[in-house]
């Protein structure tokens, strides 16, 4: 004779209901992000790092998102993602980062009156205007540009030693100019 066993209707319920199917990664991420995310805050000290480790963790089930067959294992997906993420920031750490009295950062540089610094611009203008087409081309492309003297030399169809020299008689020509002079 068997005895009767009696179950709960929750319990039964709990057993029988179907996983939720999600149909993208997106309605996966926005159903279970918030879950996700406390989970991730449990393993870090910092909320900022918590987010930026569950974007890791997402970002590998994104990449994986069609090889993962039973989508109601995709929280546990997740979880093994974060954890091994984690593991892998541990591993990885370094300590760079000391507290002390006194912020290491230098006091910014003061900047000066925005007026001025058109003037000055103007000026250097005008006088570079004033330099040969060919220095004045040599000057604009290594110093506004930023190009080096091999891409200057190439832009312009001519050897590396002459932009050297265009360059310095150029300079030269620039720390003479009387316009110029009350900058120093």
């Amino acid at each position: 004779m068997t005895t009767p066993v009696c179950t709960s209707a929750s319990k039964v319920s709990a057993r029988t209901a179907p996983a939720p199917s999600y149909p993208s990664f997106a309605s996966y991420m926005r159903a279970r992000q918030p879950v996700l995310l406390r989970t991730a805050r449990s393993l870090t000290a910092n909320p900022s790092d918590a987010e930026d480790l569950l974007q890791t963790a997402l970002t590998k089930t994104y990449v994986a998102w069609e090889r993962i067959e039973d989508h109601r294992a995709l929280d546990g997906y997740v979880r093994r993602a974060l954890l091994n993420t984690r593991t892998s920031q541990w591993r990885k750490r370094k300590v760079d980062e000391f507290a002390c009295e006194e912020l290491p950062e230098p006091d910014p540089a003061p900047v000066g009156d925005p007026a001025e610094q058109q003037v000055l611009r103007d000026a250097m203008w005008r006088a570079i205007m004033k330099l040969p087409a060919r220095q004045r081309a040599m000057v604009v492309l290594r110093y506004y540009e930023d190009l080096s003297e091999a891409q200057t030399a190439e832009v312009l169809g001519v050897s590396i030693g002459t932009v050297k020299s265009a360059v310095s008689r150029a300079l030269a020509k620039l720390r003479d100019d009387p316009e110029l002079s009350p900058v120093r």
